[in-house]
């Protein structure tokens, strides 16, 4: 990754930070996205945050409309997969 100029924004009074837009464009943020703020040192880093449900409920609809499948179809099988992958991690047969 390149160096990238720095930018200079100000913190308002109920702290509100502005991000360039050609830092927005750059990391893909947009407009509502929730971000992770992560304090190191003297300094924060601002990553965008993934929400893992929202990711797995979008993952479940392409799967539905990719197969045809219900929704209850594509659940159906999820005990036992659960089981398997803890059997998997753990060594051990989930009760």
């Amino acid at each position: 990754m390149k160096a990238q100029e720095t930018c200079v924004t100000e913190i308002r009074e109920r702290g509100q930070l502005t991000i360039p837009k050609k830092i927005r464009e750059m990391s893909h943020l947009e407009e509502g996205q929730k971000v992770s703020i992560i304090p190191l040192g003297d300094a924060i880093i601002i990553s965008p945050k993934k929400l893992e449900l929202d990711e797995a409920r979008n993952q479940i609809k392409k799967i539905v409309k990719a197969t045809g499948l219900s929704v209850e179809d594509v659940l159906s099988g999820l005990n036992e997969e659960r089981a398997a992958l803890f059997g998997e991690l753990y060594g051990k047969k989930r009760r």
